[in-house]
């Protein structure tokens, strides 16, 4: 592995995993507003599933980041963006004016869900910590 394959993971890691972290970290913040919002949406146990989007938002980027698990991470990053994609970006239903908005998050959202598939697909690379552990674990 070269080192620019293991910057340019590393660097893309942090930059695709930063959206999550402080997703999550606002969601923590704004529970209340969060969750507000989703019960007039009308999702079913609204708490319960915020609870756990917010576990999968910060385990996922922390883990993404970090480089630790990191195919485990994005896996949980995946589960999250799927259904609040569907959910919340569902410009087909809408009316002309909040369309494009909602099609263009849409799209965002596909093309953050390429980069997790790509992560789980390549892993953390060198820059990461599996990689040291991994070559620490060679030695002994």
């Amino acid at each position: 592995m070269t080192w620019i394959y293991s910057l340019g993971l590393l660097l893309g890691r942090i930059l695709i995993a930063s959206i999550f972290l402080i997703a999550g970290t606002q969601k923590i913040l704004n529970y209340n507003g969060y969750l507000q919002m989703m019960t007039s949406k009308g999702i079913p146990f609204a708490s319960v599933l915020l609870l756990g989007a917010i576990v999968f938002l910060l385990l996922g980027s922390i883990s993404v980041i970090l480089g630790y698990k990191t195919r485990i991470g994005a896996l949980l990053l995946i589960l999250f963006l799927i259904p609040t994609t569907l959910i919340f970006h569902n410009f087909w239903g809408l009316p002309a004016e909040e369309a494009s908005l909602q099609q263009i998050m849409f799209m965002k959202n596909l093309s953050i869900l390429g980069g997790l598939i790509l992560l789980v697909s390549a892993g953390p690379g060198g820059c990461s910590f599996d990689a040291c552990l991994g070559r620490f674990l060679r030695r002994s």
